[in-house]
Parts: C-alpha cells; sequence; structure tokens
C-alpha cells in the first residue's frame, strides 16, 4: 500500500547523491545508503521492486513517459522529480541517468543519480506540472503529452535546453553538479568563488 502524501518536505544534503540501479524495466536491483535514508524504505523493501515505488501523486505520468523513452533510446535526461517517502513526505530531486550496455549492445541496466533540486528551479517546474496534472485528470495522458511539446515548440527549445533554462546553468555546470563529492573538491576550487558560479545559481 502506498503511503498516504503529507504536505511536509524533506530537505536534501546538497553534497550527497541518491544512487540506484534498475534492469531496463525499471526494477530495482540497488540502492545506496542515501536513497535508504532519505526514502525510509530498508534495503529488503526497495530491491525487486519496481522504481515508481517512490512516484509522488502530484507528478505527471507524461513526464515519466518523456524520461521512459529517452532511457530506452539509452539518452541520458536531466528532469526535476518530486518523490515520495514511505512515511508519507516529499523530497525534489535533479536526476542524471547513465545506461550500460551488453556485448551485443543491449540495454541491461539504468544507474540513476540524484541530488538536491534548485529550489528556484522547483518553483518554475511546479507550476507546468500542475498544468500538466490536470490536463491527465481532465482529458489523459497523450493531450498532456502534446501541450508538453507545444509548450517546447512556443519556447522554441528543446527538452535538454528548457531544463537549462529552468535551472538557470549551463550544460557544463550541470555535469558538474553530478560529480561525486571528492571530485567536486577538487574541480570547484577555482569555482566556488567565481561570479555567477553554479553553486550561487543553484543554491544562492
Amino acid at each position: 500500500m502506498r503511503p498516504t502524501p503529507i504536505d511536509k518536505e524533506i530537505k536534501l544534503d546538497p553534497t550527497k547523491v541518491i544512487m540506484s540501479k534498475t534492469d531496463p524495466k525499471g526494477i530495482i536491483e540497488y540502492a545506496n545508503e542515501y536513497f535508504m535514508e532519505i526514502s525510509g524504505y530498508e534495503e529488503f523493501e526497495l530491491m525487486g521492486q519496481p522504481h515508481n515505488i517512490i512516484r509522488h501523486p502530484d507528478m505527471p505520468k507524461v513526464v515519466f513517459k518523456v524520461m521512459w523513452d529517452r532511457l530506452h533510446r539509452g539518452e541520458n535526461i536531466h528532469a526535476l522529480v518530486k518523490n515520495l517517502a514511505k512515511d508519507g513526505r516529499y523530497y525534489w530531486v535533479l536526476t542524471n541517468f547513465e545506461t550500460k550496455y551488453d556485448d551485443d549492445n543491449n540495454i541491461i541496466a539504468h544507474y540513476a543519480r540524484r541530488k538536491a533540486a534548485p529550489g528556484n528551479a522547483v518553483y518554475q517546474i511546479e507550476k507546468l506540472y500542475n498544468t500538466l496534472l490536470s490536463i491527465e485528470k481532465n482529458q489523459n495522458e497523450e493531450v498532456a503529452e502534446k501541450y508538453f511539446y507545444g509548450m517546447l515548440e512556443e519556447k522554441r527549445k528543446s527538452y535538454d535546453e528548457f531544463i537549462l533554462s529552468v535551472l538557470d546553468i549551463s550544460s557544463q555546470d550541470l555535469k558538474l553538479y553530478f560529480l561525486d563529492d571528492d571530485e567536486l573538491q577538487k574541480k570547484t576550487t577555482n569555482i566556488k568563488n567565481k561570479k555567477g558560479g553554479f553553486f550561487k545559481k543553484l543554491f544562492s
């Protein structure tokens, strides 16, 4: 049984990474300690479960359709996602994926890295998600998808360009954001004090 959502947010540590590994169908095969700490689930509750065990009902289905369409093609996708913890609280993450292949170039796994989503980006994306969710409830997912791509066409942006504009950072800064903490320390010595640096933009 899914938990009942409550309007209380879990604040994530922006230096920590939530990691998971799923099979091509999204079944969880591994979750790191921070994943379990934040979600409130233990290993035996997560392993073998579909990743949507943490899907929040405030998330429009079309966002996950776009995500899985990309992943099935072996493409990375950055998305702002509202997740549901076991106790009903919520937390926002920014995603990053790596696809693994076998010797015959078949997809065998997806590795996901998630970090705290910047508050300014969440504020912007929530407006869009509320619209998409309303369309899904009153029409259907297909109509919501058409609206989503129509919005991108109006803005003359690809999905990736749109996400970068919401985050207000460059694609290079976004790559830095998902580095491990040790790598990040080395990379950001000359960045963190620079005017307009990605730390300042994401968490100012």
